[in-house]
């Protein structure tokens, strides 16, 4: 992979080039989106737009014609992003920008491409009833809106959460390439500010209450404490020198309890935006 960011970074056609190619190909369109956030992180926004619309017809295509809109919403979302972390040198802006933005692709998407929606609510709904059909058949009238719910939900919120791994790997990238270890020095100091924090909690608060799709305001609210709550496990691995296999086994805890670890740590990043648990820690050793 690191091959790659070096090739891409020779030049404009190289990086134009391999981000419309793997946009353009099944299942590695995240690929050309990391192009074009590595990008605009080292050589700024102009440049970085000049590379994005060398992706953008693919993602076009992908969108109208094939009716795919995640390979879009996922690249202006890159490139938000992107140019909001080069701009501010801020995770805790990145990702709050990625979220207002996701928010309003998530509210976009039903209008622009119901059929898709409407595929997707069929496929949820196939699937419930072969896995529940008691609690399909109790829901009645209810289980077409309440599926469709949960596809206009998931749907934008999953892209989201795909915008974020790249812009994860965009950022490696360029650590690697320019600056060795500066990645996870940054990573590991990754900390919601209280207000920043603040608004995540009330969004997820308000998510029942305000008429807009609770599961898409939950990806929104949510996704920011999750990474940073993430960043808080590397962190404090980091500073105590503890043993890699800790992360291996908290990877694996995420994987098979995902929701209940999920909320685990979003509860701690909340805490730790007040407390600051990295900072009451001694560095002992090497960081991880």
């Amino acid at each position: 992979m690191r091959a790659l960011a070096q090739y891409v970074m020779r030049g404009p056609l190289q990086a134009g080039g391999v981000a419309a190619l793997a946009t353009a190909i099944p299942y590695l369109s995240w690929l050309g989106a990391a192009v074009v956030g590595l990008v605009v992180l080292r050589l700024g926004t102009a440049q970085g737009l000049n590379i994005a619309l060398w992706a953008l017809l693919p993602a076009l295509g992908w969108a109208w014609v094939g009716g795919e809109p995640t390979v879009l919403s996922v690249l202006l979302l890159v490139f938000l992003m992107a140019a909001v972390l080069r701009s501010t040198i801020s995770w805790e802006k990145s990702l709050l920008a990625g979220s207002g933005l996701g928010l309003v692709i998530g509210l976009a998407l039903p209008l622009f491409f119901p059929g898709t929606f409407q595929q997707i609510t069929e496929a949820f709904m196939g699937l419930y009833q072969w896995a529940y059909p008691n609690a399909a058949q109790e829901l009645g009238a209810d289980f077409e809106p309440v599926m469709r719910s949960v596809a206009e939900g998931i749907m934008p919120g999953s892209s989201l959460a795909m915008a974020v791994a790249v812009m994860v790997l965009a950022r490696y990238w360029q650590s690697a390439l320019y600056n060795p270890g500066g990645f996870r020095h940054e990573f590991h100091d990754l900390r919601l500010s209280r207000g920043a924090s603040g608004i995540c909690v009330l969004v997820l608060l308000a998510a029942p209450v305000i008429g807009i799709n609770p599961i898409l305001l939950g990806w929104v609210g949510g996704l920011p404490l999750l990474v940073a709550g993430i960043a808080l496990v590397h962190g404090v691995v980091g500073r105590k020198g503890a043993n890699k296999l800790w992360l291996i086994v908290f990877y694996a805890l995420l994987v098979v309890q995902s929701f209940t670890i999920s909320l685990l740590l979003m509860l701690f990043a909340i805490v730790d935006s007040w407390l600051d648990f990295r900072g009451r820690i001694k560095p002992s050793g090497p960081a991880e």
